[in-house]
């Protein structure tokens, strides 16, 4: 299946059904009166967050939507059938904006969580609506009232415990293959990996999923290689494995774009706990480790971690350490929830 994480539709809910203009005409009833019936409602679009979804691609083959139109009513009162309403499903973390790109209009971060974008016109009022003392025999119906239409953005975000940044030919493929049974593709070359990727971890007898994203370069934000969007795939991550290849002469210099260009996107990135490691330490000598891995430590001002995607050397601690950080985060999550007794609620 192929990945999409982004896509412009066209959603318009349904007309409502015109009323109608009828009268009763039976035998031997002299004065029936009207009895034309109410318009249909127009059917309404909704959104829906399904399991069993991990891209948009259904919406590069079709972006029109349109929901169904009101019946019209019809004579002895009968009232038109409602329009069909329009389900979008989409998976877990797509976010829906406004025609702009820009205003947010929802969230789906569970599986179930549905939502109207658009309601259907109500349907219009037939000819015995409007029957009055005075007016018995009223000719006159409403039609039924226009559907509303716009163009959206839906954007996926994919969810994940822990998050691979790096630059290209990291190793961050061959962590995430060495550590899940995701079977990404791996190659000797920058940009091997062109879309975002999932992987189940089991640490012990722990779980969490890890995500992979395709390398960043030097001025990414500004769309350099394939830019920095990316990055709204860990955006959601509760911690960041930061690799850096411990065969480049220079690995502070590599550190340094990879924060840089998380600095310059934004959306906290910067601000999550990162778990640095020096990668590919099965083609390093001993003296050369050591050096790049005290250079790499004064530059972070923390801990650096020696691992080989490659051979499987302390990867187990790179896995516990993202456990360590996800329970702290679970733990002040918890915190922040639990309301003070002096904060309760007095009527």
């Amino acid at each position: 299946m192929k990945f999409l994480d982004q896509a412009k539709v066209y959603i318009r809910s349904g007309n409502g059904g015109a009323g109608s203009i009828a009268f009763r005409r039976e035998k031997f009833v002299e004065f029936g009166g009207p009895n034309g019936g109410n318009g249909g409602r127009g059917g309404d679009v909704l959104v829906e967050c399904v399991d069993g979804l991990n891209t948009l691609i259904d919406y590069r083959y079709q972006q029109h939507f349109k929901a169904g139109t009101g019946n019209h009513g019809m004579g002895q009162d009968r009232t038109g059938a409602d329009g069909a309403d329009i389900v979008l499903k989409v998976p877990v973390g797509t976010q829906i904006f406004e025609e702009d790109g820009e205003t947010l209009i929802a969230d789906f971060t569970e599986v179930g969580q549905r939502q109207t974008l658009l309601e259907g016109g109500n349907g219009g009022f037939g000819n015995a609506h409007f029957k009055t003392a005075t007016n018995q025999a009223p000719r006159r119906a409403n039609p039924g009232l226009p559907g509303e239409e716009r163009w959206i953005w839906l954007r996926l975000k994919l969810i994940a415990d822990a998050g691979l940044v790096g630059l290209p030919n990291a190793g961050k493929s061959t962590f995430l293959s060495a550590v899940t049974a995701a079977k990404p593709k791996i190659a000797d070359y920058p940009f091997t990996t062109l879309h975002p990727g999932l992987g189940v971890v089991r640490a012990g007898a722990r779980e969490f999923v890890l995500a992979d994203i395709p390398g960043l370069i030097e001025g990414a934000s500004e769309g350099a290689g394939l830019g920095d969007r990316f990055l709204g795939h860990v955006e959601r991550c509760g911690v960041l494995i930061h690799l850096v290849d411990g065969t480049q002469d220079d690995v502070v210099g590599a550190y340094e774009t990879i924060r840089s260009e998380l600095e310059a996107y934004g959306g906290g990135l910067v601000g999550k706990e990162q778990i640095l490691c020096l990668n590919k330490i099965d083609a390093l000598d001993d003296e050369t480790l050591a050096e790049r891995r005290a250079a790499l430590e004064k530059a972070s001002g923390g801990d650096v971690l020696a691992i080989s995607g490659a051979t499987g050397k302390n990867v187990e601690t790179v896995l516990y350490a993202v456990l360590d950080v996800l329970d702290h985060n679970a733990e002040n999550d918890a915190r922040s929830s639990r309301t003070e007794p002096g904060d309760k609620w007095v009527p």
